[in-house]
């Protein structure tokens, strides 16, 4: 079964621009690897995190930065597809 991401975002932050944002560059990048990518508004202040398969991938909290959109999709194809090239985004 492929695998979901969940993005959780702060609402009263005004980050689900960033989340979709984020979300529509997965689905664009793993179209054929993901299930779904779902936004999901956090009852946490200043919360944003994304997981994949309940998985914390990545916490803005504990990181003390979002994540670039590069480091984001080498994370997820590394546990998603492995063997996938991500074109230009591999290099430097």
């Amino acid at each position: 079964m492929k695998p979901s991401i969940t993005i959780e975002y702060c609402p009263k932050c005004h980050w689900l621009l960033r989340a979709a944002y984020m979300a529509q560059e997965l689905l664009t990048t793993f179209s054929d690897d993901l299930l779904s990518v779902t936004l999901k508004p956090s009852e946490t202040g200043g919360h944003y995190s994304i997981s994949i398969d309940d998985i914390l991938v990545f916490d803005r909290e504990k990181e003390g930065r979002f994540p670039e959109i590069k480091e984001l999709k080498q994370l997820v194809r590394d546990r998603v597809a492995p063997g996938k090239d991500l074109g230009h985004t591999e290099r430097k």
